[in-house]
């Protein structure tokens, strides 16, 4: 799809690699219409790459900064009047691809070469736990944590409960809790206290095991520009030695400042298929249907 040559694709990464990951994020969004959700900064440049239909588009977008193109100029080893305009730099760029005189790989090798390995990215100290962000470790991460903690309350399983309780939810927390098991139910609960025993209420007195599937086709993660961040996980149902049949569930988490910056859950949309309701469908690792689009929503 992309209507880059070799050369303008190598340039346009390189000037890409200098851009702060909010800008990279935003820039994806607008290339791609929102079409694709990206969850990180390699993602999104593949996104914007095969999605831009020529190198002066992308050189002309806004969150293409004149510095980035000027700054990337000098790398090549083209001296540029440090108050050239942008329109002037892009026209210099473009000339530069098409001479196939542009060192592809330079400037990557230069920030490898220049770059202590614990710093994130060059004179970009306020970006530092931006870039180092990454919403699907923090997925994986509480992924592990939940299920963990939610499935230790089974007292089946003869482990001792862990500390489970409305303190790990924002006091307006939201569960929406849909089960096709023969007949279809809904289920809403608001309340960080209500929320936290009807979820307890899963595994203890109903004695259900969540397994979630933290392969990448059962997990996905989001980050809105304002701080919620959206983790999307698929797996099975289990009690005892049988499989019931699989979940969904979509957590909405936001940081609490008052509490070590800790992340606390602000809604949960749980939605549960028995096995009856699925058909004699395949169990093995439950995939997501939430597709981005649906995930995008829920952020705005």
């Amino acid at each position: 799809m992309s209507g880059l040559s070799e050369t303008e694709r190598a340039g346009c990464k390189n000037i890409l690699k200098l851009m702060s990951k909010g800008d990279l994020l935003s820039l994806s969004d607008t290339v791609t219409n929102k079409m694709i959700v990206v969850e990180n900064v390699t993602e999104a440049m593949e996104a914007i790459l095969s999605f831009t239909l020529n190198a002066e588009e992308l050189l002309r977008r806004k969150k293409v900064l004149r510095d980035l193109i000027f700054k990337y100029l000098a790398t090549e080893g083209v001296a540029m009047p440090p108050n050239s305009e942008k329109h002037q730099l892009v026209k210099r760029t473009l000339e530069l691809w098409s001479s196939g005189k542009a060192n592809e790989t330079r400037l990557g090798e230069e920030e490898t070469r220049q770059r202590p390995p614990t710093e994130t990215a060059s004179d970009s100290t306020n970006m530092k736990a931006e870039v180092g962000f990454d919403p699907l470790v923090l997925g994986q991460q509480f992924c592990q944590w939940f299920f963990q903690l939610l499935n230790s309350q089974n007292l089946s399983l003869g482990q001792q409960p862990q500390d489970w309780g409305p303190q790990h939810f924002w006091p307006d927390v939201k569960l929406h809790l849909l089960s096709r098991a023969g007949s279809e139910q809904i289920e809403e609960f608001l309340g960080a206290e209500l929320v936290s025993l009807r979820l307890l209420a899963l595994t203890r007195e109903e004695r259900l095991l969540l397994s979630p599937n933290l392969e990448p086709h059962g997990l996905r993660a989001l980050a809105s520009p304002h701080g919620l961040v959206l983790v999307a996980v698929a797996g099975t149902i289990h009690r005892d030695e049988a499989c019931l049949g699989v979940f969904e569930q979509i957590f909405g988490l936001i940081r609490s400042p008052l509490e070590n910056n800790s992340w606390k859950i602000k809604f949960v949309n749980l939605k549960i298929r028995g096995q009856d309701a699925l058909g004699g469908t395949e169990m093995a690792a439950p995939a997501l249907s939430y597709n981005s689009t649906e995930l995008q929503l829920l952020c705005s």
